[in-house]
């Protein structure tokens, strides 16, 4: 889709969305969960989930990448897990990750893969190791479901997420997507499972 189009379509907005919505949505929210997903442009959340609007509260990240908790630090996703989780309370967290990750291809293609992208080489650097491995799957199947795994790792360690998480009050989910297939597969007793 040209950018031209995605303007005539937000132009068109307004026209299209029924008022009921406008009003109910300017009311306030009350997502039922926390997505964390990729930056990715090939993952359109709504369309995996048919989410409604204000269903899902989205955090993007590059290779969706949850940092590790530091009471001290100033960061954007530290700050939006924590306003979903404790100001809006929702109930479940999805960690969705996918196949054909760049992220996930740098983690796993050597330390140099990112020297001509410094900021994205320290933020990947940052929150996992460089693991080369030789001759992977192309769609990085294997390599995505495990740092799902290890992002659900890291949130597992921010204590409000582990109070909430040990109450009742909080579910976690790792879900992995398929670009090529669509499939979405739910991690359960240690395995990537369909749905």
């Amino acid at each position: 889709m040209e950018f031209h189009q995605l303007v005539q379509h937000a132009r068109a907005h307004s026209s299209r969305r029924p008022r009921e919505t406008g009003r109910r949505l300017a009311v306030g929210q009350s997502p039922t969960a926390l997505f964390i997903t990729c930056a990715d442009s090939r993952i359109v959340t709504a369309d995996i989930t048919g989410a409604e609007p204000g269903s899902l509260f989205e955090l993007r990240t590059a290779g969706n990448v949850i940092p590790a908790y530091d009471p001290g630090s100033a960061s954007s996703e530290i700050a939006t897990i924590e306003f979903a989780v404790v100001g809006l309370g929702v109930a479940e967290v999805v960690v969705c990750g996918h196949s054909h990750c760049g992220a996930v291809r740098a983690l796993h293609s050597g330390a140099t893969a990112l020297d001509h992208l410094p900021n994205m080489r320290r933020w990947l650097g940052s929150h996992a190791r460089f693991r080369p491995r030789p001759e992977p799957d192309q769609a990085l199947r294997a390599e995505g479901q495990r740092h799902v795994t290890a992002q659900l790792a890291a949130l597992r360690d921010y204590p409000f997420v582990k109070e909430r998480v040990e109450s009742g009050a909080l579910r976690l989910h790792g879900w992995f997507y398929d670009i090529e297939t669509g499939e979405v597969l739910n991690h359960r007793a240690d395995l990537f499972q369909p749905l």
